[in-house]
Formats: C-alpha cells, sequence, structure tokens
C-alpha cells in the first residue's frame, strides 16, 4: 500500500507555517509524519525543537517531523525506511511544507520520478496558501507565486479578517489562474484536516463546462468531453502531450470515462511529461460521467492542446472502421 504525501506551498509570509502548526493539533494529523524545509522557520513547538538535534522529532499528538537535509527525495525515502524498520513510530501520511520560493512542479516531478519511490509514495493533493493582504500584489509581482496557485488542488486564503475588502477581488485573480482549486478560507490557521486533505480527485475540483484561463504566463485549459473516449485514444493522447510540451505541461489532472469500461472512471494525474499510471474508482462520484480534463500549461496553447485530441480521435475512429471493414 502507497503512502499519500500532500504538498503545502505557498509564497513567503502567506502563512503556510501558522496553518501547518495548527493542523498538527487537529486529531485527524495524529499519525502523520511533517517534512519541513527548517527548524527554525517553522514554529509548530520551538521549546521541543530548539531542545532536539535529532532529524527526526516526536511531537505532540503522535506527528514526526524532520527537516531536509539537502535533498528531499533522500529525506522522505529515509523517513519511510526508518519507519519499515520500527524505528519511528508508524505513520499513515507525509506532509511537506515548501520554502515560500519553491516552485511546485520541479518538487512533484522529483517525487513522482524517483525509482525508490515510485511503489512507496502517491501524490494525495498540493495546497498553495494565498494572503490576502499581499496575494493581490504578490500574483503581480512574482511567477513562482502564479505558479503555486495555478498547481495546486485547493488553496487556502488566509489573513483575510485584515483585508476584507480585497477579498472579491483576490479570489477573481485565483479564478482567472484556476478555475478547478476548492479556495477554503483559514483565519489564524484555523481550517480542519479533514477539509484540506480530502482524497483527490473530488468532482467539485473539475470543472463543469470547457473553459481557457490565462494568468500571465500560465494558462488552464479545461477540455469537457460528453462521449466516452476509446482507451486506445488517450494513450495516444497522453503519449503526444508528454512527447511534445515536456516541462511546459506543468500539471495534468483529470477523470475520463473510458469506452471499453465506463462504469468505472479512470483518474489521471501527470507532472511535465511524467503521467502517473491510470487508477480506476470503483464508480463515479456524481451524476456527471463526462470526462473532465484540466491542463496547467506555460507557453503551450490551449486551443493546440483541443486541436490534438480532436485530430488523434479522427484517426483512431478511421483507423477502427478500417478495421471493421467500413
Amino acid at each position: 500500500m502507497t503512502t499519500p504525501v500532500h504538498v503545502i506551498t505557498g509564497f513567503l509570509g502567506s502563512g503556510k507555517t501558522t496553518l501547518l502548526a495548527a493542523l498538527l493539533r487537529d486529531p485527524d494529523l495524529r499519525d502523520t509524519a511533517v517534512i519541513v524545509n527548517e527548524f527554525g522557520e517553522v514554529a509548530l513547538d520551538h521549546h521541543l525543537l530548539e531542545a532536539s538535534e535529532e532529524e527526526i522529532v516526536a511531537l505532540p499528538g503522535g506527528c514526526l517531523c524532520c527537516e531536509v537535509r539537502g535533498d528531499l527525495v533522500l529525506t522522505l525515502g529515509d523517513l519511510l525506511a526508518r519507519r519499515r524498520r520500527g524505528e519511528v513510530a508508524p505513520f499513515a501520511r507525509v506532509v511537506i511544507e515548501t520554502t515560500g520560493l519553491a516552485e511546485p512542479a520541479p518538487i512533484l516531478h522529483a517525487l513522482m520520478t524517483d525509482p525508490a519511490l515510485a511503489e512507496l509514495i502517491e501524490i494525495a493533493g498540493l495546497v498553495a496558501t494565498v494572503d490576502a493582504v499581499n496575494g493581490r500584489a504578490t500574483l503581480d509581482r512574482h511567477g513562482e507565486s502564479r505558479r503555486q496557485v495555478a498547481l495546486a488542488d485547493r488553496l487556502v486564503l488566509t489573513k483575510g479578517d485584515l483585508a476584507p475588502g480585497e477579498l472579491p477581488s483576490l479570489r477573481g485573480d485565483l479564478r482567472a489562474l484556476n478555475a478547478g482549486a476548492d479556495i477554503l478560507p483559514a483565519v489564524a490557521g484555523d481550517i480542519t484536516a479533514a477539509a484540506l486533505f480530502a482524497p483527490l480527485p473530488d468532482a467539485r475540483a473539475l470543472p463543469a463546462e470547457a473553459h481557457h484561463h490565462h494568468g500571465g504566463d500560465i494558462e488552464t485549459v479545461s477540455l469537457v468531453r460528453e462521449t466516452p473516449l476509446p482507451a486506445a485514444l488517450l494513450s495516444l493522447f497522453l503519449e503526444t502531450l508528454s512527447e511534445n510540451c515536456g516541462r511546459d505541461l506543468l500539471r495534468l489532472k483529470g477523470i475520463v470515462a473510458i469506452r471499453e469500461n465506463p462504469e468505472q472512471p479512470a483518474v489521471i494525474h501527470g507532472v511535465q511529461h511524467v503521467l502517473h499510471p491510470l487508477t480506476w474508482l470503483e464508480a463515479w462520484p456524481d451524476e456527471d460521467r463526462r470526462s473532465r480534463l484540466v491542463f496547467i500549461t506555460q507557453g503551450v496553447p490551449g486551443d493546440w492542446i483541443e486541436l490534438v485530441l480532436d485530430m488523434l480521435a479522427d484517426d483512431v475512429a478511421r483507423a477502427e472502421a478500417r478495421n471493421n471493414g467500413y
């Protein structure tokens, strides 16, 4: 069984640490391992952390905390190995808190492509914090912030009590960058772990209609298809995107109706040119059984993605017609 890994990102001063500190008091996270960048930046329990020289620290409530010593992949791998050997308390999930200037795509890419971790973990979701006081200015000035928002599965809107007048326009900016993410308010980190780390995909996180969103150099492209897709078409489509988009395909997620197995939707996750193997849900999460795909790209025209899917669909249809003697 794989261990779910949740990544919390957000620009400098956006409230990541406050959020994480509050979450660790939630009983739902008692069996969690937390990886942070530097203990000195994390006010989880400063008395405990300052007094310890160990790489892994037991936190109140049954959590573990360890710091990144150079390489995130090595740190996570070491933590999982220690659990396997019984050297640390068992944990059911891992939460990684990144630095404020971290680019999410390379982090997800590194976790997904490491051969030692591939069969041990699954990327369970990316959370980005945005503060109401400085959020709009930060999005305007810093590409890292825009990419953090664009790639997130859930957005946590912090400090709304300090700047309530900024909330409507900030929500509009966030929707322009990421139409599919839930936006969850949090005051002083007040949010439940159940709300933040609910399993993905959540049907609400995928758009009901096809549309394109532009946010500077980042574009979110949403495709909806009413008719189930042939398995061969989906395979060709994903292969074409991987070969032609590479690093510019920042993230892909979706729920797809496969013609050969329409009652069990396929779930797709990908980062850059790396795609997770398809997973299958036991049943559709709601009454909407359309295929919904969300692409977060940098410099890749949304119309090109849709054109590729349509052209490949025509090719597959013609090939099937030939095979059937038409």
